[in-house]
C-alpha cells in the first residue's frame, strides 16, 4: 500500500531505532522545575505482562490470524521464566528506581535527536492563529510588536515561578516544559542533533530574532535595568528593522534547516568554519524566541484559505516565499504576515502542544488589552543585522536545499477546516468523552475510505508525572462499540502510565544499550504493522480559535489535528501527493460525514430512550 516518490529517498520516522547513540555532546540544564504544592510521582515502569497482553490485543484487527499466531508464540517465548524479557524488565526497573525519569532521556534522543528527516512538515508541528484585523505593513509591525510583549509577560511569568500550575483532572502536571521552551535551540549534526537552552547561562539572552525579507537581525528587548522594551519602543525597533531589510537579499540561508538533517549538519560544519557566519549563528541560536515577518501570499479564495495558511505556518510556502523567514531549529518561532495571518511553528523536541497552546493563549489575551506604558524618551541602539559571509560552497548547499524544500512544499497535502455542527457540548451532553467521539469518526472515516483499520495513534500527554512527555493512545479495535468504551478505558490507562508504547520503547533500547541482540518480538511483521502509523492524531484543546498542523508520520498516512471548542471543531488533515492512495480533501469530507452519522445515531439513540 505505501507508494514512494521517486524525487524523494524515503526515511520512515524511527520510533524504535535499530541503533541508540549515546548523548554525547548533549547539553541540557539542570533541572529547575516550577514549585508544585505536592511533588509528582514518578513515572511508572508497567507490569511486563500487562503490556504484552494489551500488545496482542491491539494487534488483533491489524494482522492476519497468522501474523498474530506466530506473534503470540513470539510473545510467550519473550517472556518465559529466565527469558531476555524478563530480563530487560528487571534492568528497566533497576533505571527507573535509579533516574528521574526512566524515559526522558531516550525519548529526547530516538524520537527526536536521532531522526533524520527534515523538521519542516516532518517534525516541527505549527498552529494557525484567527487571521487578524489588519491588511499592511504598519499593522503588522503594530501586532507583532503587542506579541514580543505578550510573550515577555508570559517570560517573567515563567521566570519568576508564578504561572498557574496547569491541571489534568484534578493533579497537578510538570511544568518544566515552560523554562526549556524559551532561549533553547536544537544543532545540527551529520549523524544526530543538540539541544541546547541558553537561558540557564550566567548572563541569560536578552534578546530575539526577527526576520524580514530573509534577512536576520539581533533586537535587544530589555532596557540596561532589566525591564523589558514597552510596546511602543518595540515597534519602534520593529519599524527600524523594516527600513534596514526593505530589499529581499538573494540567498533565503534560512532554507539550510529545513533540509535533511545529515545534509543539514554537513552544510552548518561548512557554514561555522567563518567567524562572521558564528557570530551570526549564534545570534539566532541563543535568542529567546524568532518573530518571521512574512510577505503577503497570493490571495486564495475564503473556502481554502485556512488550508493555504496551514501549508504556509508548516514551511513558509516555498523558496521563493517565505521559507527563507524560518529557522527550523529555533524552538519557537511567531510569524507574523503582512496580510493578517499569523501563527506559530515550534521544534518539538523542548515541548509539547499543551505548553504551546498555554503559551499563545496568553500572549492573545495580552494582545487585546490596549496600551498602558507609553514609551520612555530613552534613545535605544540600532537593532543589529546579522551578516553570512556566502561562499561558493555554501551558495551550493543552499540551492540544493531550495530544491528539496520545494519538493516537499509540492508533496504537502493539507486540508484544514471547521466542522461547525456541533463543538466538544455535544458528546458531554450526552455523558460522553468528547475525544473518544473524534477518535471513533476517524476510525469510521477510515474504514469507509479503506475498507480496513490501520495503526492509529493518538498522543496523551504524561505530564501528570515528574518530567513526563508524551505516550499514545491506540485507538484502532475490532468493534466500533467496544471501541468507544475502550477509549475512555485506555485514556485512564494512559494517563497512569499502563501505555504500552513507551514501555516496548524501553525494553527494546535496555537491549539495545546492553550490547544485547533486539528481541524476535521487535522484529516480526505484527510489530512493524503495528507501528506504522497511517493515523497519528493529536488533540491540543486551546481558548484561542485555532488549529494546530503536523505532516503523517509515514508516506501513506495521514496527520489529523484537532481543537474541539463549545460549538465547533477545527481539524487539520495533512497526507503527501506521493502516495495516490491518500487525499487530504477526501479524508476530511469523509471525516465530516462520519461526525454528522454519529450525531444523528445518537440523537435517534437518544429519543428512543426518552
Amino acid at each position: 500500500m505505501m507508494l514512494m516518490a521517486s524525487t524523494r529517498l524515503w526515511t520512515v520516522r524511527v520510533w524504535w531505532p535499530t541503533l541508540f547513540i549515546k548523548p554525547s555532546g548533549l547539553r541540557c540544564p539542570p533541572e529547575r522545575p516550577f514549585s508544585t504544592h505536592t511533588p509528582l510521582p514518578q513515572l511508572p515502569v508497567p507490569p511486563l505482562k500487562h503490556t504484552l497482553e494489551r500488545y496482542l490485543l491491539a494487534l488483533q484487527p491489524l494482522v492476519t490470524p497468522e501474523e498474530l499466531e506466530q506473534t503470540r508464540q513470539m510473545v510467550r517465548e519473550f517472556s518465559r521464566p529466565r527469558s531476555i524479557g524478563l530480563k530487560l524488565q528487571d534492568r528497566l526497573e533497576r533505571r527507573s528506581r535509579r533516574t528521574e525519569n526512566w524515559l526522558t532521556d531516550w525519548w529526547l534522543q530516538s524520537a527526536y535527536l536521532e531522526c533524520r528527516l527534515p523538521l519542516a512538515v516532518h517534525s516541527n508541528p505549527a498552529v494557525v492563529l484567527p487571521k487578524q484585523d489588519y491588511n499592511d505593513w504598519k499593522g503588522q509591525l503594530r501586532f507583532a510588536a503587542k506579541l514580543i510583549a505578550g510573550v515577555l509577560d508570559f517570560k517573567s511569568k515563567v521566570d519568576r515561578q508564578t504561572l498557574q500550575v496547569k491541571h489534568i483532572r484534578g493533579k497537578p502536571v510538570c511544568m518544566d516544559l515552560y523554562s526549556k521552551i524559551l532561549s533553547s535551540c536544537r544543532i545540527p549534526g551529520p549523524k544526530h542533533d543538540t539541544l541546547i537552552n541558553y537561558g540557564y547561562m550566567r548572563s541569560p539572552p536578552t534578546h530575539v530574532t526577527v526576520v524580514r525579507n530573509f534577512q536576520f537581525f539581533h533586537l535587544d528587548v530589555y532596557n540596561s535595568d532589566g525591564s523589558p522594551l514597552t510596546v511602543d519602543q518595540i515597534h519602534m525597533q520593529l519599524q527600524r528593522i523594516r527600513n534596514l531589510s526593505w530589499k529581499t537579499d538573494k540567498e533565503p540561508l534560512g532554507v539550510l534547516t529545513s533540509d535533511h538533517r545529515n545534509t543539514w549538519g554537513q552544510a552548518y560544519n561548512t557554514l561555522m568554519k567563518d567567524k562572521l557566519n558564528r557570530e551570526s549563528v549564534r545570534a539566532i541560536q541563543k535568542s529567546i524566541f524568532t518573530v518571521c515577518l512574512d510577505s503577503p501570499v497570493l490571495k486564495i479564495s475564503e473556502e481554502k484559505y485556512s488550508s493555504r495558511m496551514g501549508a504556509q505556518m508548516l514551511h513558509g510556502g516555498g523558496s521563493y516565499s517565505n521559507s527563507g523567514n524560518r529557522w527550523f531549529d529555533k524552538t519557537l518561532q511567531f510569524i507574523v504576515g503582512e496580510d493578517g495571518s499569523c501563527g506559530v511553528i515550534y521544534e518539538q523536541s523542548s515541548s509539547e502542544g499543551p505548553p504551546i497552546a498555554t503559551i499563545l493563549d496568553h500572549v492573545l489575551d495580552y494582545c487585546k488589552d490596549p496600551d498602558t506604558v507609553r514609551a520612555p524618551m530613552i534613545p535605544l541602539p540600532l537593532p543589529k543585522k546579522l551578516y553570512f559571509y556566502i561562499t561558493p560552497e555554501i551558495k551550493r548547499d543552499i540551492e540544493h536545499a531550495k530544491q528539496n524544500l520545494d519538493i516537499l512544499v509540492n508533496d504537502l497535502d493539507i486540508s484544514c477546516f471547521t466542522y461547525r455542527n456541533f463543538g466538544k457540548d455535544f458528546p458531554k451532553q450526552h455523558g460522553m468523552s468528547p475525544d473518544s467521539f473524534v477518535q471513533m469518526a476517524l476510525q469510521l472515516a477510515y474504514f469507509r475510505m479503506y475498507k480496513e483499520l490501520c495503526a492509529t495513534c493518538e498522543s496523551v500527554s504524561m505530564r501528570n508525572f515528574h518530567l513526563g512527555r508524551t505516550d499514545v493512545i491506540r485507538s484502532a479495535s475490532t468493534d466500533s462499540l467496544e471501541f468507544v468504551k475502550s477509549m475512555d478505558d485506555t485514556e485512564k490507562e494512559a494517563l497512569k502510565g499502563m501505555a504500552i508504547d513507551r514501555h516496548l520503547l524501553g525494553l527494546k533500547l535496555q537491549a539495545i544499550e546492553e550490547g544485547l541482540s533486539v528481541p524476535e518480538i521487535f522484529m516480526d511483521t505484527s510489530f512493524a504493522v503495528a507501528t506504522h502509523w497511517r493515523l497519528s492524531t493529536g488533540q491540543v484543546p486551546a481558548r484561542t480559535d485555532c488549529v494546530m498542523c503536523f505532516g503523517p508520520m509515514v508516506p501513506d498516512g495521514y496527520g489529523v489535528w484537532y481543537n474541539p471548542l463549545e460549538d465547533h471543531i477545527n481539524f487539520s488533515v495533512s497526507a503527501f501527493n506521493c502516495c495516490e492512495e491518500t487525499n487530504a480533501e477526501w479524508f476530511s469530507k469523509s471525516l465530516e460525514v462520519a461526525l454528522m452519522d454519529m450525531q444523528n445515531l445518537v440523537l435517534e439513540t437518544s429519543s428512543q430512550t426518552a
